[in-house]
């Protein structure tokens, strides 16, 4: 009976792509946490320390300047600017999307697909291109200087996407599900409420932590739309505090570091909820 031997090179042969798939993660995660990296040990530096030892651990570890910023009342102005803006935007996307969703999803009328084309227009145009004649139409209806710009124009800009990712959710919905609904009497609003939206917790879930993250990273908007210094969130504070600090390169990055940890850590317990929300609808029945 013959048998069949695997020489060495075969072997070898079988290991390449798998080796090759690890080398390039490797070198995906050295670019993205080496930057990170630096940023905490900077921010837990000295000044001296951090311009003549960029790259080295900080050993001793040196906690002034967290404690400078936590002390600080404007720190946690900020703080608290950026979360309000984080929730008014975050409830006021979700309201306005999952609403257009369902009427793209499962509405019909004339010229639908017409209309669900040109708001995924709105990816086109990101808000740097276009902060420029919002801010025109913002400042036109008076609103400026308020929280409440802030939030219209990061909601504005966050519905095409999130208007798509939701659509698909509701169009992977049986339609037998919705004929027996109105079968009981439930009209279109009754199954938009009280059985699509239970459904579909894992999109608006995913939805919610992509326009949380979005709307707490963002630094364009408040920065074009806001003058007074008691109304400033945290990315605005951080080009603020490197103005009014100098060039104090271990202060900025510490607040930095304080101003990305609670993104961080909600990226880190939600990350499965966003995959899974994401990749809800991708499947249909």
């Amino acid at each position: 009976m013959a048998t069949t031997v695997m020489t060495p090179r075969r072997s070898y042969r079988k290991y390449i792509p798998r080796i090759i798939q690890y080398v390039i993660l490797s070198l995906i995660v050295v670019v993205v946490f080496v930057p990170i990296v630096m940023l905490v040990f900077s921010g837990l530096k000295e000044r001296g320390m951090a311009y003549t030892h960029p790259y080295t651990p900080p050993i001793p570890v040196y906690w002034g300047n967290m404690e400078r910023i936590l002390t600080s009342d404007t720190f946690w102005t900020m703080l608290k600017n950026s979360l309000i803006l984080l929730a008014g935007t975050t409830v006021s996307t979700l309201f306005v999307c999952s609403l257009a969703a369902f009427v793209f999803a499962r509405m019909r009328f004339r010229l639908k697909d017409l209309t669900f084309n040109i708001v995924t227009l709105g990816l086109m145009f990101p808000i740097s291109i276009a902060i420029l004649p919002v801010f025109l139409l913002i400042r036109q209806i008076k609103i400026t200087d308020t929280i409440l710009s802030i939030i219209i124009v990061q909601t504005a800009f966050s519905i095409s996407g999130n208007v798509m990712i939701l659509r698909g959710f509701f169009l992977s919905v049986p339609v037998e599900l919705e004929d027996a609904s109105y079968i009981d009497g439930c009209t279109s609003f009754d199954f938009f409420w009280r059985i699509l939206l239970p459904m579909a917790r894992p999109a608006l879930a995913a939805v919610g932590a992509l326009v949380m993250i979005a709307s707490w990273n963002d630094l364009l908007t408040p920065l074009v739309m806001i003058n007074k210094e008691s109304l400033w969130t945290l990315p605005l504070g951080t080009m603020q505090f490197q103005g009014q600090y100098g060039f104090d390169i271990s202060l900025v990055n510490a607040f930095v570091t304080l101003s990305a940890l609670p993104t961080l850590i909600f990226y880190f317990f939600a990350e499965r909820q966003i995959v899974s929300g994401l990749t809800a609808g991708a499947i249909k029945g």
